[in-house]
Parts: structure tokens; C-alpha cells; sequence
């Protein structure tokens, strides 16, 4: 048994996953069209072993959608200002419909201009980034992606936090293979890591977080009773993070971190985050033998023992789930499935 696997757990296939993640959503008010893009995003995640922003993370949205934090109804606005630039409001519901309403119109964009950018504001949460910056390489497209989030991470000598975890992702088309997707959190790791690990009553490496006084804390009800994440790298982390802030929050029109309300309560109203995308036809500036030279420099990687991409871990993740599929612990699908019967 996996150290990660509860011994009381539930097995589910992925269909099982699905129709589960359907169940409470829709039971919990939330538009069939939003649903399906909520429930690919929650089902992948689990294929990929990113439990934290899968089953995990659903509770919150049903809790978030009963109560009125997040507008379960929304449907997402899109306009285009300018060739190459594409604008979603979420209307203060999921950020996984917005995005997947403006993804056809970047990508088509992209490959008529050459490069194009999506930008959804007055969004929420959207789960893993990588999934979505992979949908984009699918399309033969490099793809580049920024999300900011709630703040938790305090600049460099200061110990009030002014940004959120703010993940950046990119993923580049392989010919033949799946696209290589890099997906990172400007913190150590990311916030939902900190609350899976509470959910399981465990504590959290040393390195991850601070207290509320700015100690290292291994205590995960420490680290988000007013603590705050640790940057990945010091302050090359905060750094990274302003950027995305920048990109995510600052260019879209979204609330920046420090105005956002949290993912994790029902305080505040909407979060109104921000999610940029960038997509590139990387075909109309590189030359014949790209994708060799591309593979030649990942080959570089992989040719040393212990070495490995980023990503790889995930696509064994995803053919092991698609056999095996997943264990929850009994807690969490009970709480699951009580939303579901909320109906």
C-alpha cells in the first residue's frame, strides 16, 4: 500500500470518478455546461495522482457553489479587442468553463497571427494548470500559462503575505508523444499540498511554510491560520510570483492576491482571480529538423541515470489510474456523496 494510500479507503475507476464529480456538482446548483468542464479538469487530476487538486479539492466547490461564493450559473463572456487577444469574464463562476470557452478562439488566433493571448478575469480556482496549457500543445501550439490565487507568500524581508501561490505552466507539442508540460507553483509547493496534508492529520515537511509570526512550522493548521507559503528558491520564488501576478491578475483585470478572497473558505464573495494563456505557432519561426533538435535536448536529460522530465511521472500516473484507478479515503467520498444527495 502506498504511504499515501488511506488504509480505509474507497477504490474507484474513473468513470466512477466522473459520475461522482457530476453527481455533487449538479446537486449542488451548479449549470450542466460549467459541470463538464469542472469534472474533466477533477477527473484528470486524479489520473495524474494531483489528488490535492482533484477529489480533494471538490467538497470546496460544491460548499463554495451551495452557498453562493462562487456563482455555479455564470456563463462566461468573450470578446475580442484586438487580433490575437482574447478576453473571458467568468462573470464571478468557475475559472474551468471560462477557460474552456476562450481556448478555441486562442488557438485559433494563434495559428492565424502567429502568437495570441487569452485572458479570463473575475475567475476562481482552476485546478491543475498544466491541464490546460497541455490542451493547447494538443493543438500544436507551444503554450505558456499563469494563475495567481489568494495571497500567502510574502515578498523577500517582509512577513505579510502580497502574493498567492501563482502557478506558471508551459508545455511544448512532441511529435509523436505526449507534450512535455512543466507545471510549478511559485511556493515550494502548492497551497492545496497544505490542506490535503491537514485533511490527513499529518504534519508538513519543514521548508514548506511559516507560522503566523513568520517561524518554520511543520503544523499545516499553523501555516494557514495566518500563516505563509514559502517561496520556491527565496527570492527568485517571489519573484516569479510577481510575474505571474502581473500576468494573471494585473493584465486580465482580475483581482490581484492581496483583494482576492481565499479558495478555502466561504468568506468574501467571489475570489475573482485571474488566468492568462499565451499561445505560440512555433512552426512559422523554427526551422526544418525542430522537433529533432527539441528531442535532442531532452534525450540530453533522460541520458543520465536519475534524470527525467518534467511531466513523466504524471503519464505513468495516468496509465496505472486508467487500469487501477484510484483509492480516497472513506472520509472524503462520504463527503462527496453527501453533496451529491444535498439534491
Amino acid at each position: 500500500m502506498s504511504a499515501h494510500q488511506p488504509a480505509d479507503g474507497v477504490p474507484l475507476s474513473l468513470a466512477q470518478v466522473e459520475t461522482l464529480t457530476r453527481r455533487a456538482l449538479l446537486a449542488c446548483g451548479v449549470d450542466p455546461r460549467n459541470e463538464a468542464a469542472i469534472t474533466a479538469s477533477v477527473v484528470a487530476a486524479e489520473a495524474e495522482g494531483i489528488h490535492s487538486h482533484g477529489l480533494a479539492r471538490l467538497p470546496t466547490y460544491c460548499e463554495h457553489a451551495r452557498v453562493g461564493k462562487i456563482d455555479g450559473r455564470a456563463r462566461p463572456v468573450l470578446d475580442s479587442p484586438k487580433p490575437g487577444l482574447v478576453r473571458v469574464d467568468a462573470k464571478g463562476g468557475f475559472a474551468h468553463p471560462a477557460i474552456d470557452f476562450g481556448l478555441p478562439a486562442l488557438c485559433e488566433a494563434a495559428k492565424a497571427q502567429g502568437i495570441a493571448a487569452l485572458a479570463v478575469t473575475n475567475s476562481y480556482n482552476c485546478g491543475v494548470v498544466g491541464y490546460h496549457v497541455e490542451r493547447i500543445a494538443r493543438e500544436g501550439l507551444l503554450a505558456l500559462g499563469f494563475v495567481n490565487a489568494p495571497a500567502s507568500i510574502a515578498p523577500m524581508g517582509g512577513t505579510r503575505p502580497v502574493f498567492g501561490t501563482n502557478p506558471i505552466a508551459i508545455a511544448v507539442p512532441r511529435a509523436g508523444r505526449d507534450p512535455l508540460v512543466l507545471d510549478q507553483s511559485s511556493s515550494v509547493v502548492a497551497k492545496s499540498e497544505i490542506v490535503v496534508h491537514q485533511q490527513r492529520g499529518e504534519p508538513i515537511p519543514l521548508g514548506w511554510a511559516l507560522d503566523k509570526d513568520g517561524n518554520p512550522t511543520t503544523d499545516p493548521k499553523a501555516a494557514l491560520a495566518g500563516g505563509t507559503m514559502v517561496p520556491a528558491g527565496g527570492y527568485k520564488g517571489a519573484g516569479l510570483a510577481l510575474i505571474v501576478e502581473i500576468f494573471a491578475a494585473w493584465l486580465t483585470g482580475a483581482n490581484l492576491s492581496i483583494d482576492a478572497s481565499s479558495f478555502a473558505d466561504n468568506l468574501g464573495g467571489s475570489p475573482r482571480t485571474g488566468q492568462c494563456f499565451i499561445a505560440i505557432d512555433f512552426g512559422a519561426l523554427t526551422e526544418d529538423g525542430a522537433s529533432d533538435r527539441l528531442e535532442r535536448l531532452f534525450s540530453a536529460i533522460t541520458g543520465q541515470e536519475g534524470a527525467r522530465l518534467p511531466g513523466e511521472r504524471r503519464h505513468g500516473a495516468r496509465r496505472r489510474s486508467a487500469r487501477d484507478g484510484v483509492v480516497i479515503s472513506r472520509k472524503l467520498f462520504e463527503t462527496i456523496e453527501a453533496y451529491a444527495g444535498a439534491a
